[in-house]
């Protein structure tokens, strides 16, 4: 019986002593998070506006006619880059041709007959002198002469258009830049001229440089009139300022380009002046017509903090950050956002220099918890060994020893 109450004790004894150990267990808090900390960047930035609008060539030409007649043949294919200078259309030389050579037979008969009143007028000169003829002889023979001058100078004057006439049946491109479709087949009649009426044959448009144009309100138009006192005048006229461009399909300004024009007047309508930059188009992708983003610069150069965009959390309609303070606990800033510098974002209010921001473990970063804050630019920490085995380095050392040894 003493046997049996005393192991009857000894294993009351142990599991009071096992829940004991198990109660310290539990009431052992756990560690503090582990998150990733770094102070803001500091950084000399511009802030920019962004725009739409579309190209817009510098030079646009209609070929038309300036004389009538049938098509007679085409010198271009659809869609080419012509070069100012090329032929493009012929028109039937035949008919103008024709009335050159009658217009300088013409001339021809009209000198003969210059010539005649002129020596007619010689002789009557000595023959008024000598009485022979009348005076009002001697004037109808000098009348004669000024009216076959005039005569020569009329016909003169009709060779000189007859030949512009049969220059005018080879049209040439006054531009150099890419010609569109044709609009007229060979065979059919043109109607030239210097009316309205006239037949549209192609369009030319140049696109290397290339405009593009856009709107902006009037509230930027006055903030940048007032940073025309920093160097930075997008309103001037003359243009001068450097922007930059990106298309449709593209994830960056990669374009760059220069202010050359902005209107005199702000349109009653929209409220808005229109704007204008040229680009640079060697490889002829920016076509005019096609719509773009461009970003111009909003203010001047200054010195902003900017923090990892995925450091900024949202809370309805504010942005905030999350900063760890000198006893490591987690508090919420809120802040006002700026530009996009890359993966980093411009924080106009809100942070100090001095503010260590969670950037790493945000989920973990809870308000008013503490935390174990690891800087960005420290190395991570190295995990200890499992009790009972040697780290790497320990494990190492007796074996270069015992190499020593041998």
């Amino acid at each position: 019986m003493r046997s049996f109450s005393a192991r009857l004790a000894a294993i009351l004894f142990a599991l009071a002593m096992a829940g004991c150990s198990e109660g310290k267990q539990q009431s052992v808090a756990p560690p503090p998070p582990q998150v990733t900390v770094d102070h803001p960047t500091q950084r000399t930035v511009i802030d920019y506006d962004e725009y739409v609008g579309r190209f817009v060539p510098i030079e646009s030409v209609e070929v038309r006619s300036r004389v009538s007649g049938y098509l007679d043949s085409v010198h271009f294919t659809d869609g080419q880059i012509v070069n100012q200078g090329d032929l493009l259309i012929t028109i039937d030389k035949r008919p103008f041709q024709t009335a050159l050579d009658q217009a300088k037979a013409t001339l021809t008969q009209a000198r003969a007959n210059l010539a005649f009143a002129e020596g007619d007028l010689r002789r009557a000169q000595q023959l008024v002198r000598d009485r022979t003829i009348t005076e009002q002889t001697f004037d109808q023979r000098t009348q004669a002469k000024r009216v076959a001058e005039a005569s020569v100078a009329a016909q003169e004057a009709a060779v000189r258009q007859a030949t512009l006439d049969l220059e005018f049946t080879e049209l040439r491109a006054p531009v150099t830049g890419r010609i569109g479709d044709r609009r007229v087949s060979p065979g059919n009649l043109v109607t030239g001229g210097t009316g309205g009426n006239t037949t549209l044959l192609a369009t030319i448009v140049t696109y290397d440089p290339i405009r593009f144009e856009f709107t902006f309100d009037e509230a930027s138009y006055l903030r940048y009139q007032r940073l025309a006192k920093t160097g930075s005048d997008v309103t001037n006229p003359s243009g001068g300022v450097d922007v930059t461009l990106k298309l449709l399909d593209e994830n960056s300004f990669e374009h760059a380009g220069s202010m050359d024009f902005v209107d005199n007047v702000i349109d009653r309508a929209t409220g808005t002046i229109r704007g204008r930059a040229v680009f640079s188009n060697p490889t002829g992708v920016l076509t005019p017509g096609m719509f773009a983003r461009i970003r111009v610069p909003g203010s001047s150069a200054y010195k902003a903090l900017l923090v990892p965009d995925v450091a900024i959390g949202s809370e309805q309609t504010r942005k905030f950050v999350s900063v760890v303070d000198a006893n490591n606990v987690v508090h919420q800033k809120y802040v006002k956002l700026g530009e996009a510098v890359g993966d980093l974002r411009v924080i106009r209010e809100g942070l100090t220099p001095s503010d260590r921001v969670v950037t790493k473990g945000l989920v973990k970063a809870r308000p008013g918890q503490k935390v174990k804050p690891l800087e960005a630019s420290a190395p991570p920490p190295q995990a200890s060994p499992p009790p009972g085995q040697a780290s790497p380095q320990a494990a190492v050392a007796p074996q270069a020893s015992g190499s020593k040894a041998d």
